[in-house]
């Protein structure tokens, strides 16, 4: 183990970094957070009605696996990049590395954004199931205003979640690995429940149906479902199996890191999609009663109450809304991570503060200022469409994290496929298949960025006559906001003294200086 921790101290030195973070996490661990980020027990349940409304059955079981496929590229093209880079800057220090401090920027920057927003949107889901499980339990509770209960319960988990990362950094890989064992056996249980609790299911026939309640086309199988309506269905599965760059982010707190944060990053998306396709499956086998699920929006909640007894539909309540509290926990510390790296190397105004690190070695002030904003962007959420309880605004910030992590992810991915073999890569390595799938990776995410920026109901399309502004998906706006912000930061300002990766080591003689 001392042999391990000097060769990773080695190595980070060798890419500018004193070790400053607590090096204690095992292999496993760095595997288990970015499996509790992707949270089967989350995304599958909080997302699951983009899917139903936008293309059905059809959408979750074909969808799912097709876009892991696409997914897990993604993941293979970005094991190699760590492997060659176990930083906690991540995607960002890549991408000044292959690039130059420009690309490093605006990778960083839509990195931050996407971690920020993928933290309000699992921490806001995890409220939502809460407050359903409250009002099983409590009549007075569940006549209550459900917007203002779960925005409250989503401020208390945020800072739950961030005491927990402040106080208890030990605590927290044994969280992760916790967390890990909750899914495999939560999801488990809930299958089971699913395969036995109701009375009867649907045949396999009803897995390939499809269903457009979006509003747009005519809801029938048009042009307009399948160009349109269904690709916006492959939300849930983008954005589930997303934030696996958490074990990049924590690479630098990881024994082993060239090989083991590699292996974390594939093998967290692979599993993960085989576990949530089951476990979506059993969904759909267990979705009996299409009129009452339509008649709730399509909200996954009402496929447990419609076909099981209101214990086990409690039951399945209570382990999701546990799997997702463990899911934001670990999106706090990626998050934290990153913002100290981030500033660490002078690129977040107030950087001196957010690159701080407590006696305990844990960026205090990071974990602070980013659960912070977190809250903010969450803000709209207390608003829902009229004759709705669902805030459009939980989608969009899901779009604002799945669009701006993944439009990070591509570019070093691109930055890769154009520094061909000049590339030095570390220990876990894909020989000469880099080029075929870095072309599929960069094609999708392009694809991806386009299709969830689009209105994902005709009353959030401007000058539809329905039109109303709680129905806007502002992920366009928020994202096209910071992309110009960035931008305009960076010509008349950044560019003159943002060098990308600094140095925080003195004795590194002839190695070569980033940036």
């Amino acid at each position: 183990m001392a042999q391990a921790l000097d060769d990773d101290a080695k190595r980070l030195a060798e890419l500018g970094y004193k070790q400053e973070l607590a090096r204690t996490w095992s292999g496993f661990s760095n595997f288990a957070i970015s499996f509790s980020i992707i949270s089967i027990l989350a995304g599958c349940f909080t997302t699951f009605s983009q899917a139903w409304n936008n293309g059905g059955p059809l959408a979750i079981s074909i969808g799912w696996p097709l876009i892991s496929a696409f997914i897990l590229i993604i993941g293979f093209c970005m094991a190699e990049l760590v492997s060659a880079y176990p930083t906690a800057g991540g995607i960002y220090w890549w991408a000044a590395k292959l690039g130059g401090p420009v690309h490093g920027w605006f990778t960083g920057w839509l990195n931050l954004i996407g971690l920020i927003a993928v933290t309000a949107s699992v921490d806001y889901g995890c409220a939502t199931f809460l407050n359903i499980t409250i009002g099983r339990f409590s009549d007075s509770w569940a006549n209550g205003n459900a917007l203002h209960q779960t925005f409250l319960l989503f401020a208390i988990v945020l800072v739950l979640h961030a005491l927990i990362n402040i106080f208890s950094h030990r605590l927290i890989s044994v969280l992760q690995n916790v967390s890990v064992w909750w899914h495999v056996f939560g999801a488990a249980a809930v299958v089971l429940i699913l395969i036995f609790g109701p009375s009867k299911h649907q045949d396999v026939g009803f897995l390939f149906e499809t269903f457009n309640n979006s509003g747009f086309g005519n809801g029938d199988g048009g042009p307009t479902f399948w160009l349109y309506v269904l690709p916006l269905g492959f939300l849930l599965t983008q954005y589930t199996i997303t934030g696996f760059d958490a074990c990049a982010h924590v690479s630098e707190e990881t024994h082993g890191a060239a090989r083991t944060a590699a292996k974390g990053l594939w093998q967290s998306i692979f599993y993960s999609a085989i576990g949530g396709w089951i476990l979506l499956l059993s969904f759909l086998f267990a979705a009996t009663n299409v009129d009452a699920v339509n008649a709730e929006g399509g909200f996954v909640g009402a496929i447990f109450t419609s076909s099981l007894s209101s214990t086990l539909a409690t039951v399945i309540f209570g382990i999701s809304t546990i799997g997702q509290f463990f899911c934001g926990m670990s999106c706090v510390t990626s998050m934290s991570r990153m913002t100290y790296a981030f500033s660490r190397d002078g690129a977040v105004p107030g950087w001196r503060l957010w690159s701080k690190v407590d006696r305990n070695r844990t960026p205090v002030n990071a974990i602070i200022g980013g659960c912070g904003v977190a809250l903010l962007i969450t803000l709209p959420a207390l608003y829902a469409p009229e004759g709705t309880t669902t805030p459009v605004a939980f989608l969009a910030v899901v779009s604002i994290a799945v669009i701006g992590l993944y439009l990070a992810f591509l570019i070093p991915i691109w930055l890769r496929l154009r520094a061909g073999d000049s590339f030095q890569p570390g220990p876990w390595t894909l020989g000469p298949k880099y080029k075929a799938l870095s072309w599929i990776a960069v094609i999708e995410i392009a694809i991806i960025s386009i299709y969830f920026v689009l209105p994902i109901a005709p009353s959030g399309v401007p000058g539809n006559k329905d039109f109303t502004w709680t129905s806007v998906n502002y992920a366009p706006i928020a994202v096209g906001a910071v992309l110009i912000g960035i931008a305009l930061w960076w010509h008349l300002s950044a560019k003159h003294w943002f060098a990308g990766p600094r140095r925080t080591v003195d004795d590194a003689g002839d190695r070569e200086t980033v940036g």
